[in-house]
C-alpha cells in the first residue's frame, strides 16, 4: 500500500542485481511511494542479473557504471540529472564485494591486492560517489543518502573477513562526509546496519546459513528481511526523517542490543557436550 511518501522525489539506486537484492526491493518500494529514479550497476553485474526487468517495472532506465571509477560516476550523476530534470533527492549505495571471501582466503592469510579491491568496491566507492555528487552539486537540500552496512563493523563475526574492515570504513565515511554535507547543504548521510540477508552477495559469506539462524534466534523480533529493509530505506528517504544524519542505524530485530537469548541458549546447551573443542 502506497502512502506517497516519496511523491515528487528523484533518486539514484546502486546495486540491484536480482529479486533477492535489497536494492531491488528498495527500487520497487520507492516506485510504489511515488519516486522516480535511475538504476545503476556495473556492466558485469548487469550481464549476470536481470536489472533491465526491474527498470521496465519501475518505468526507468539503467546506466552502467563502475562505482570505483570517478569518470563513470561523473557521467552517471550528470546523466541522471539530465534524465530526471534536475538535482536528485536520494541515493542508495548498496555495493559490496570481497575477492578474499570469494576465494576462501581467511583473515590471517589475506591477499593484499584483493584487500585493496575489497575496500575500493565496498567503501571507498561511497566516498567517490559522495565527492562527485558534492562537486556537481547534485543533491537537493534535505536530500538523503544511504549506504548498507553490517554489525561486523563493530563486532567480530567469523567468516565475514575483510568485509568487516570495509564496513567500518564505510560507516566512517558516512560520518565524515555527513558533517560536511549537513553543515553546508542540509543533506543527510546515514548507514543501515542490516540483519544478514539472503542476497546473492551475502550468501557467499562462510557459514552464512548458520549465521542467519543464530541471529534470528538472538533477535527478539527476528531477522529483518530485504523487503523490511526497503521499507526502512523509504522512511529515511522521506521528509519524515529530515534531522537524522551521520548515524549507523541498526535494522536487525534487536540483535545489536542482545547478549544471549533464551532461544540461542537452548541450542547452545543442547550441543554443549558435542562441541567441547569448538573455538
Amino acid at each position: 500500500m502506497s502512502n506517497n511518501l516519496l511523491k515528487g522525489k528523484k533518486g539514484l539506486i546502486f546495486g540491484a542485481l536480482n529479486e533477492k537484492s535489497i536494492a531491488w526491493q528498495v527500487a520497487e518500494r520507492a516506485y510504489e511511494e511515488g519516486a522516480v529514479f535511475v538504476l545503476t550497476n556495473t556492466p558485469v553485474a548487469m550481464r549476470l542479473g536481470n536489472i533491465n526487468d526491474l527498470a521496465l517495472k519501475c518505468n526507468t532506465v539503467v546506466i552502467p557504471a563502475d562505482a570505483t571509477k570517478v569518470e563513470d560516476l561523473e557521467n552517471l550523476v550528470k546523466e541522471t540529472m539530465n534524465i530526471l530534470g534536475g538535482k536528485i533527492d536520494f541515493v542508495l549505495h548498496s555495493i559490496g564485494m570481497s575477492p578474499n571471501v570469494r576465494k576462501g582466503r581467511t583473515y590471517d592469510d589475506l591477499d593484499y591486492d584483493y584487500l585493496d579491491k575489497t575496500l575500493d568496491i565496498s567503501a571507498i566507492s561511497f566516498h567517490k560517489l559522495l565527492q562527485v555528487c558534492w562537486k556537481l552539486d547534485a543533491i537537493n537540500p534535505w536530500g538523503s543518502v544511504l549506504a548498507l552496512s553490517y554489525i561486523a563493523a563493530q563486532r567480530t563475526l567469523y567468516g565475514y573477513n575483510d568485509m568487516a574492515d570495509a564496513k567500518a570504513l564505510l560507516e566512517s565515511i558516512a560520518r565524515s562526509f555527513g558533517y560536511i554535507y549537513g553543515r553546508e547543504r542540509r543533506v543527510r548521510i546515514n548507514t543501515i546496519s542490516q540483519s544478514p540477508t539472503e542476497t546473492t552477495a551475502g550468501s557467499g559469506v562462510m557459514g552464512f546459513d548458520a549465521l542467519v539462524d543464530f541471529t534470528d534466534r538472538m533477535s527478539p523480533l527476528g531477522n529483518a528481511d530485504a523487503y523490511e529493509c526497503a521499507n526502512f530505506c523509504v522512511t529515511l528517504f522521506s521528509d519524515l526523517t529530515r534531522k537524522i544524519t551521520m548515524q549507523n542505524l541498526f535494522h536487525d530485530g534487536g540483535f545489536s542490543s542482545m547478549g544471549m537469548s533464551n532461544r540461542a541458549m537452548a541450542v547452545y546447551n543442547k550441543n554443549l557436550e558435542e562441541c567441547k573443542d569448538c573455538k
